[in-house]
């Protein structure tokens, strides 16, 4: 089990797309792998719990996240070993734990705890509340944006991670995310 949450290791550069739901954070990993012309890792708990929702009309649960964290660090790996000198990661193993503890009372997984601290990444990028909140089946706190944005921020400050907010237009925050993605690499 271990092995499946454990990052290679890789020449290329790792940015992260972090933050609260419904940030914007697939559309402008998108965006910014686009502009760099490389590869962008996609966020496997869309996939892994709408499955879920489809099948069987649930929402996230503590038993999905170990599944949901092996299928991303499976997604990033495959990625990181065809890319050449950046990856951009519309999500990873911290976020997953970040939100294990924010929504089932600061409970995570230590094995996830273990890994999401050991992974490494060269650039953060945090989104911010400022954009509308948008339903879908998945989504399920509009009216905490606030508090989880502080939470999330927190998690970034307390382990000392590099990071930079991303906020205002689409075209704002995608050109925010070009200069402090250019500053590392």
């Amino acid at each position: 089990m271990e092995e499946k949450l454990k990052q290679i290791k890789s020449s290329c550069k790792k940015v992260v797309l972090y933050g609260p739901e419904s940030t914007g954070k697939t559309t402008l990993s998108i965006e910014l792998a686009k502009h760099f012309k490389t590869n962008w890792v996609p966020e496997y708990a869309r996939e892994y719990l709408q499955n879920v929702w489809d099948n069987e009309k649930r929402i996230c649960e503590p038993k999905d996240i170990l599944p949901i964290a092996i299928g991303q660090m499976k997604l990033e790996n495959e990625l990181a070993i065809i890319s050449k000198s950046l990856l951009i990661c519309d999500t990873n193993l911290f976020e997953t734990m970040v939100y294990s503890k924010y929504y089932y009372g600061g409970n995570c997984d230590p094995l996830l705890e273990k890994y999401a601290s050991k992974n490494d990444y060269d650039l953060y990028l945090l989104t911010d509340i400022d954009i509308p909140w948008e339903k879908d089946d998945l989504r399920d706190k509009p009216n905490e944006r606030k508090e989880s944005f502080e939470i999330f921020k927190n998690e970034l400050v307390k382990n000392n991670l590099p990071f930079e907010v991303i906020n205002g237009t689409r075209i704002e925050r995608l050109k925010k995310a070009i200069n402090y993605t250019n500053k590392i690499i």
